[in-house]
Order: C-alpha cells, then sequence, then structure tokens
C-alpha cells in the first residue's frame, strides 16, 4: 500500500466519509418519510427513483465536462459541496416536496462527482499500481456504507427515534469530506496545453474503441445478473430473521466487499483481467444458487458473504478496465457513459427480479441471475483483439 499515492487515499476517506454522511440518512429516511412526514410507500418509491434518474444522466455530463475542462478536482468539490449542503435540508423537512428537493440535489451531487473522481484517481496513480489503487478506494468507500448505517442506528436507539437528531449529525462527515478535498488532493499538472475540444463529438466516441465498449458492455452484463441489493434483504426477511437484524445482513455484505476490495485490485495488477472477471461470475453464480436454495438463515448469509467477495473481485477491477481502455483526455467521457449503462443495466435488472419474485417465487429470482453469469461468461470469450485486458 505504501506506493499508492497520496491522493488516492485522500480520496478514498473522502469517500467514507460522506458515505457515512449519506447512509446515515439514506437508511432511515424512507422509514422517516412514512412515520414522520406521511408519505405513502409509492410517494418513496417515485422520490428514490427521481433521484437516482437524476444522478444517472448527471454523470455523463459532468464526466464529459471534465475532459473538455481539463480538470478534475474542481467538478469532484463542487459535487461533495452539494452533498453536504443538503444534508441540513433533511433534517429541516417538513413534507415530502424538501425531501424530494433535497434528494434531487444530493444525487445531482453524487453525479456530478462520481465520474471526475474516478478519472482523477487513474490520473494520479501509475499504470502498474492501478488495480490496487482502484481497490483501495472502493474498499474505504464502502466502509463508509456499512459504517453510516450503524451508526444510525445506533443513535437512534441513543436518542429515541429522533429522526432529525440523526439527521444532524450526519452533517458533519459531509462537511469534513468536502474540507479533506479541498485541502488534500492536488490534481496533477498536465505536460502540455489542454485544448478544449467536444468530448461527446462522433470523432471522440469513436477514439474510445472498441475495447472500451467491451468493458461497457460486459459491466452492463454483469449489472444484470447481480440486480438490486433490496432482494438479498427480502432473502433475509423469509428466513425468519428478526426484522430488527436484517439490515445487518448487508452490514456483512459490506464487511466483506470492504475487506475483499483491495486484495483483488492488488491482484488484478498482476492477473489477466478476464481470468479474474471469470472468477468473480463463478463466486456470484455460486452465490445465486445458494440463495435460491432455500431462505434458511445459515444459507442466506453464506450467499450474501459471496455476493460481498463478488463485489470486491469485480467493482475496482471494472474501474480500472475503463481507465486502460481509454485515452487520458477521455477518461472522464468513458466513466460516465460506464456507469450510465450500469445504471440502466441495475434498473432493467431490478424490475425483472421483482417481477419473478411477485410471479414465480424467489428462487426463480435467483436462477435468472445464474441465467445472466452464464450470458456474462460467454460476453467474457468475445473480448477484442485489441483489448488491454
Amino acid at each position: 500500500m505504501s506506493k499508492i499515492p497520496r491522493g488516492v487515499w485522500v480520496l478514498g476517506f473522502v469517500s467514507l466519509l460522506m458515505d457515512v454522511s449519506s447512509e446515515m440518512i439514506h437508511s432511515l429516511l424512507p422509514l422517516f418519510m412514512v412515520t414522520v412526514l406521511g408519505a405513502s410507500a409509492l410517494t418513496v418509491g417515485v422520490i428514490e427513483g427521481i433521484a437516482e434518474a437524476t444522478a444517472l444522466l448527471v454523470k455523463v455530463f459532468s464526466g464529459a465536462l471534465s475532459d473538455y475542462l481539463g480538470k478534475r478536482k474542481g467538478l469532484a468539490l463542487f459535487g461533495y459541496v452539494l452533498g453536504a449542503f443538503t444534508k441540513p435540508m433533511f433534517a429541516l423537512a417538513t413534507g415530502v416536496g424538501m425531501v424530494l428537493s433535497a434528494r434531487f440535489l444530493d444525487r445531482i451531487g453524487k453525479g456530478v462527482r462520481g465520474a471526475p473522481r474516478d478519472a482523477l484517481v487513474a490520473d494520479i496513480t501509475p499504470f502498474e499500481i492501478r488495480g490496487a489503487a482502484f481497490g483501495l478506494r472502493q474498499s474505504l468507500d464502502t466502509v463508509g456504507a456499512f459504517v453510516g448505517p450503524l451508526l444510525g442506528v445506533g443513535l437512534m436507539l441513543l436518542w429515541a427515534n429522533d429522526f432529525r437528531a440523526v439527521f444532524w449529525v450526519a452533517v458533519i462527515p459531509g462537511l469534513l469530506a468536502v474540507a479533506l478535498l479541498l485541502f488534500g488532493v492536488q490534481e496533477p499538472e498536465k505536460k502540455e496545453t489542454h485544448k478544449p475540444t467536444n468530448p461527446i463529438s462522433k470523432a471522440n466516441l469513436k477514439r474510445l474503441g472498441s475495447a472500451y465498449w467491451w468493458v461497457v458492455g460486459i459491466g452492463a452484463v454483469f449489472t444484470l445478473a447481480r440486480f438490486s441489493e433490496a432482494f438479498l434483504v427480502l432473502r433475509a426477511a423469509q428466513g425468519g430473521i428478526p426484522v430488527a437484524l436484517v439490515p445487518l445482513v448487508m452490514v456483512a455484505m459490506n464487511v466483506i466487499y470492504a475487506a475483499t476490495a483491495y486484495p483483488f485490485g492488488k491482484l488484478s495488477d498482476s492477473m489477466s483481467h478476464t481470468r479474474l472477471l471469470g472468477a468473480g461470475l463463478m463466486v456470484l453464480g455460486t452465490a445465486d444458487l445458494i440463495l435460491a436454495a432455500n431462505d434458511h438463515w445459515t444459507t442466506v448469509v453464506l450467499g450474501v458473504a459471496l455476493w460481498g467477495v463478488h463485489l470486491g473481485i469485480t467493482q475496482g477491477l471494472l474501474a480500472r478496465m475503463v481507465a486502460d481502455a481509454t485515452p487520458a483526455n477521455l477518461r472522464g467521457t468513458a466513466y460516465g457513459f460506464f456507469n450510465l449503462m450500469s445504471g440502466l443495466a441495475m434498473l432493467v435488472a431490478s424490475v425483472l427480479a421483482g417481477w419473478l419474485w411477485d410471479r414465480l417465487g424467489a428462487s426463480f429470482t435467483f436462477y435468472a441471475g445464474m441465467v445472466f453469469c452464464v450470458a456474462a461468461a460467454l460476453a467474457l470469450l468475445c473480448k477484442p483483439a485489441m483489448a488491454r485486458v
């Protein structure tokens, strides 16, 4: 780890802090809207749908803009500032309209910062340790994803379910994330004068090449095989795990994800990427078969654990593959389109998973995931000859 640039560590802790801040709120927000603000389940769904769709669209434009400007940090900082700015709005909300506004702005912030931040990681990291760098950033980000909900639950117990008090505490790590990025990261100097060009012009999109679009396709198929983790929670609830303990299933998955992301990221620096992706598919397929078998809590825990290992193997690796397959001055655009396609695939996969769950039962949802694993494995065999993967 000593060779990983300081800026990558800082970006990792920035992600960790903002995830703690966001997840403290988001893990409690649906319950807050229903029990405190009197919102319906449909309202909750509409707000979440609008928020996530917004983040997907913004990612493309922010990534392209960072390429056009030749600067990454400023856009990433703006995204984190916007995310931190929304946190008090949740605490002050007296109706669903304000919650919708806060979620909308929060997801714009997430969309703005994502692609420039990942491109900045690639810019400041030597090629030979790029996998380890992305694995480390993903690992730290995931630590925030399970620390946030745990902290939120602990404060709710301590303060007798005072949602607004917890939301105010969430402001603190958000502000720390902004300060850390502002003072802790230096953007690398460009070796040549940057000349702004339209990164989404036909000529530049063609420059991305077949290797990049293959990675985009692989990422989308992998996402189809790995639908929303909400279905892991539902499977755990079916198995008789007490309702109060069901959220710990996601905590366990994220702990394993965080623990495995860096080691597998480092392994990707010395191992064939397609073989490592294939290993990730085998782990995910095994998890699907285990979760389809029955809903006993021991079975669910094993399946969820393997799901976390799969994420540790593949997510940082795919981010590294995007960087490897694209020119440096188009990385922001590349991450934007990659995130957009993966997000749309997640939407399709989750809708399909929900339909199968309602019509045929939980087991068929996970069997379908296994089918998509097979499809992804076939796609791995169709690697372009020029792909640096």
